[in-house]
Formats: C-alpha cells, structure tokens, sequence
C-alpha cells in the first residue's frame, strides 16, 4: 500500500488535501464547549480586631459572621481560621455552577 503512494505522488496530495480541507470544514462546523466547571466558587471573608487573641476574634467577630453567613443560597460548607494576630479569615464554599457574584452577594 505504501508502494501505491509513492508511485503516485499526485493522488497521495489530492487525498491529503481533501483530508485537511475536511478538517477545516469540521473545525468550524462542530461546537467547541468550554471548560467545564470542576472547583466550586468561594467567597472570603477576612476581618480584624486588633489586639485580641484568637480566642476572642473566634467568640466575637468569626462566630457571629459565620451564623449570619451560615445557610446561604447554594453554599456547601464554611471553614474559618482565628489567630493571635487579631486576624480572623472565613471560606463559603459554594456548588459548583454557582454563579460567584450572586454567591459574593449573598455572603455580603
């Protein structure tokens, strides 16, 4: 089969042509979808209290917001962190598809 190409140069590029040529017309015709969304969206929310420790951020600043925040529309989970600093970070975890501003809403 090999032998036929090459002895036949002009038939070998007619195929190949056409092969490329149906390529482009698929290329353009057949959808290309995106990349579906596999991490689901979060919304952070990071407050301070100076001068308190993490004890106190966690009773005074974190729990309140996480009760507030706490069964929001789409949400999976939260997670937060307190530190001696006086810092206090909190994670909602949304549903994947979720549309982030709508969750950055809800949150706020």
């Amino acid at each position: 089969m090999v032998r036929f190409f090459i002895h036949r140069p002009i038939f070998a590029s007619v195929i190949a042509i056409i092969t490329a040529l149906a390529g482009a017309v698929a290329m353009v015709v057949l959808p290309i979808a995106q990349f579906p969304n596999v991490v689901p969206p979060t919304v952070q929310i990071a407050a301070t209290y100076n001068g308190a420790d993490a004890l106190t951020v966690a009773s005074t600043v974190t729990m309140p917001i996480e009760n507030q925040v706490n069964g929001a529309e789409g949400m999976i989970y939260i997670s937060s962190n307190s530190t001696n600093l006086g810092n206090c970070n909190i994670t909602a975890t949304f549903e994947v598809g979720y549309d982030l501003n709508i969750a950055a809403v809800d949150v706020q």
